[in-house]
């Protein structure tokens, strides 16, 4: 840009802005750092009185010292690293906003079971997300009819906890959710709602009809390699 003189400052043919950043082009970083006029020129020109510019414009003129030379290239990198990191703080706070807003979205999802505790867990120990568990169950519907169960409809002998991985979409959403809050021989009453259960298809070949809300209870087996 053009060379700006103190007169020229002193005539306001120049802004305070349009000062501070013939500076920033023309003298040395330790000169600018000196006359705190070293940083982002928006945010330096606003809280920078015309004073304060005044004694500057002046003290650049009077010191030859304070020009930048061909080979003083320490402003023009420090300005670019400070351009870099507003950028990067732009960008963390962006990223900041949009995780809020996902938190947000995930808070303000509605739980779509109940769980009521009908014996305490023999551990503190609750299963983690893909690790196989096995599972006692009867389920039933709100008019009390069972409609599974492997505990109810089958001889002693013959029965089988379902085992599978937790938290991975083998089962209904209101079983993996659920389990994942269970302590390891945890015995539970867990009502799901029709959303997180089988919706509005249903399940009508095992008497589940649409918009069904089902109520399981459901024991937490403790596994071997943990014992208690």
């Amino acid at each position: 840009m053009a060379a700006v003189t103190v007169d020229d400052f002193k005539s306001e043919k120049v802004s305070k802005k349009e000062a501070i950043a013939f500076l920033q082009e023309n003298a040395t970083v330790q000169f600018l750092k000196d006359q705190k006029l070293f940083g982002k020129l928006q945010a330096i020109a606003k809280g920078s009185s015309k004073d304060k510019v005044l004694n500057a414009l002046t003290a650049f003129e009077s010191d030859p010292v304070a020009r930048k030379g061909d080979e003083d290239a320490d402003l023009a990198e420090a300005l670019e690293q400070t351009k870099a990191l507003k950028i990067k703080e732009d960008e963390a706070k962006k990223n900041q906003k949009e995780a809020a807003k996902e938190d947000a979205a995930v808070t303000d999802e509605k739980v779509g079971f109940t769980k009521k505790i009908i014996k305490k867990g023999k551990t503190h120990m609750k299963p983690e997300k893909g690790s196989v568990v096995s599972v006692w169950y009867t389920g039933q519907l709100e008019d009390g009819t069972v409609f599974d169960s492997n505990v109810e409809n089958s001889r002693k002998k013959d029965r089988k906890a379902l085992k599978f991985k937790v938290g991975t979409g083998l089962v209904i959403r209101g079983w993996d959710e659920a389990l994942l809050t269970m302590t390891y021989g945890e015995k539970a009453e867990i009502t799901i709602d029709p959303d997180w259960a089988y919706g509005k298809k249903g399940m009508p070949n095992a008497g589940i009809q649409p918009n069904a809300t089902l109520i399981f209870e459901v024991e937490l087996e403790v596994p071997a390699n943990i014992g208690v």
